[in-house]
């Protein structure tokens, strides 16, 4: 969850001395040190590899590009003969293969190493989209007109989406998490189609060739009978939640069902103090041991590093 990022002084010089936000994500020798930094500060569980769900898109052939204050930019990809121009370039994802492998050295045994990719329908808004910042409408038409072009557009992303999974599992990753950021843009009918069935698909196959990784899904937005049904039906081993989701109903629908990561409120973390040690005692009394505490999304860039120290160190003392 940005767990490396904007708010740390030590990755502002990092990615200056990349020059681009895309150079910091495939240069091993700072990407690694970038997905270390987090844990050189705070006694954090685990090291989460420092990359970006768009290099899929790329690695496809799509052109990327990072703008300061905008965000990701890609050449919009909305007919067939756009997505059958698209020319895989697999070799471009060497670099993060090697990152992986830097920072797998690098750690100590008790620390984990996360690996992720975007979830299909995710990527997919960006790639039709364009960009973030302004929503996603382009791709809701093509839920709502063109659902043969979406088929195709997933059955591109579903392959390079494995491929790279599998890669990260066979690097040195020791679970995986599939962000769909934005599920909660779907009904339940588009949520079915175009999530639920594609994460499935997706997990199935990782778990066919590499049956012992651990895989956490993100339905970030999903109403709560939707996460309830993607849990069920995905085959993911652990639930990612949002900052959205009600306490007392996770626990109750969710819970039962494995293992929960997540919910805490960035804001909350932002503000520290009396009301972030109130919310964390309140997710740790609802989820008790099964629950890997995290964020609800992700780190914000001007939260105060005193904050996060304070936040690992009363978990830990709870939890011990």
């Amino acid at each position: 969850m940005r767990q490396a990022g904007r708010y740390l002084p030590e990755y502002q010089e990092l990615r200056a001395q990349a020059g681009s936000f895309l150079n910091l994500c495939l240069t091993p020798a700072l990407a690694s040190e970038v997905t270390l930094q987090p844990l050189k500060r705070f006694d954090l569980d685990a090291a989460i590899l420092f990359a970006d769900i768009l290099l899929v898109p790329m690695v496809m052939g799509q052109r990327l590009r990072f703008r300061e204050g905008e965000g990701p930019l890609l050449d919009p990809v909305r007919t067939k003969e756009q997505l059958q121009a698209l020319t895989a370039q697999g070799g471009r994802l060497a670099p993060v293969f090697e990152t992986i492998d830097r920072v797998r050295t690098a750690l100590p045994p008790h620390v984990a190493f996360l690996g992720f990719a975007g979830g299909l329908w995710t990527v997919a808004c960006y790639m039709i989209e364009g960009q973030g910042k302004h929503g996603f409408a382009q791709a809701l038409q093509k839920v709502a007109h063109e659902p043969l072009f979406l088929k195709l557009l997933f059955e591109r992303l579903f392959e390079t989406t494995l491929a790279y999974l599998e890669a990260q599992s066979e690097a040195g990753v020791e679970a995986l998490q599939i962000f769909e950021s934005h599920a909660g843009l779907l009904d339940e009918k588009g949520f079915r189609t175009w999530v639920i069935e594609p994460t499935q698909k997706l997990v199935v196959a990782l778990k066919a060739k590499h049956p012992n990784i651990p895989i956490i899904g993100f339905p970030r937005g999903a109403s709560l009978a939707n996460k309830k049904a993607y849990f069920i039906e995905t085959g993911v081993d652990a639930l990612g939640l949002d900052q959205m989701t009600n306490l007392e109903e996770a626990q109750r629908e969710l819970q039962p069902l494995g293992v929960l990561q997540g919910n805490l409120d960035p804001e909350l973390l932002l503000a520290g103090g009396p009301a972030l040690m109130s919310e964390a005692q309140n997710s740790m009394k609802a989820f008790g041991p099964h629950h890997i505490f995290n964020l609800g999304h992700g780190v914000l860039p001007q939260t105060p590093l005193a904050h996060i120290t304070a936040f690992v160190e009363a978990v830990h003392n709870k939890g011990a």
